[in-house]
């Protein structure tokens, strides 16, 4: 849809993007048909978007010949939705994606997801819908510029954190490109950012307790410009000792520790012994890194 249609069809059906939902709608068809591509969608699919908005990748998923479900906020984009597509493999839900029950993802056999995110809870529903372990295969997710940098990030840099952590111990991810503000209807005041996400190979990582894991992050990283040893003196007493066994500055700071030795130092407050623990009931995968 062009720019001039959508301004046309907002006025038609008497919408005005509301900021607090952090709505704004992409208007640029080649690039929305070059992030669908990225999903490379099959009949066996089955695709969950996040916040439809007038419809711009959903149209281009269900041409796919996928089944589509998607989870849009506004009741009065649900209605717009449902006489767009009459007729097609859309289910249209009128729900809060914050508190939609994902668990109805593994009644599926493949599950996608496309999510343009509001930027206000974006980093909210990260943590939802990439809870581990997940049924969901591969994510496409839009995001405001500086998230995504923070997801991708490589230890000693500012955007490395604790999100950094907890989302790539259990997932690869790509940032694919940037997408500018013009694209999108009303034009945002920042740059926003197309990121691929994965389920990384359970054997590439060590296993390990995430909770431990999460705690010490958390610690780790709750004071950057403080070092890392005063901050977990909690879960670690020696620490000039251990911080030496494990190969580590014992000056260093949170930024400075690699995934792996994140790792490390969990399974040295809490030895790893074969089977992961993971607070999830009832499954019965092998383990993977920091269940």
């Amino acid at each position: 849809m062009k720019l001039s249609e959508m301004a046309a069809t907002l006025r038609e059906i008497g919408v005005s993007p509301v900021k607090s939902l952090g709505q704004n709608f992409l208007h640029d068809r080649n690039l929305a048909k070059w992030v669908v591509d990225q999903a490379k969608i099959s009949r066996e699919d089955f695709i969950v978007e996040i916040g439809p908005g007038l419809g711009a990748l959903t149209e281009l998923a269900l041409a796919k010949g996928a089944p589509v479900l998607a989870i849009e906020k506004d009741k009065r984009l649900v209605k717009f939705l449902r006489d767009k597509f009459q007729g097609g493999s859309l289910e249209i839900l009128h729900d809060d994606a914050l508190e939609f029950d994902t668990r109805i993802f593994y009644t599926q056999p493949k599950v996608k997801l496309l999510g343009n995110l509001p930027y206000y809870i974006s980093s909210q529903l990260l943590i939802k819908f990439l809870e581990y372990p997940s049924p969901i295969s591969l994510w496409l997710f839009m995001l405001q510029k500086e998230l995504a940098r923070r997801l991708v990030a490589a230890p000693a840099t500012s955007d490395y954190g604790a999100l950094t952590l907890l989302v790539q111990l259990h997932y690869r991810v790509e940032y694919l490109r940037t997408v500018p503000a013009s694209v999108f209807l009303p034009k945002p005041e920042v740059d926003s950012a197309l990121v691929r996400v994965t389920p990384r190979d359970s054997r590439e990582l060590p296993a390990c307790d995430y909770k431990i894991f999460e705690e010490l992050v958390r610690r780790g990283f709750s004071q950057r410009r403080k070092q890392l040893g005063k901050l977990i003196r909690g879960n670690i007493h020696d620490w000039e000792n251990i911080s030496v066994e494990l190969g580590l500055n014992p000056k260093a700071r949170a930024e400075e520790l690699s995934l792996k030795q994140w790792i490390a130092l969990a399974n040295h407050v809490a030895p790893n012994s074969g089977q992961a623990r993971s607070g999830h009931e009832g499954r019965s995968e092998e383990p993977s890194a920091c269940e």
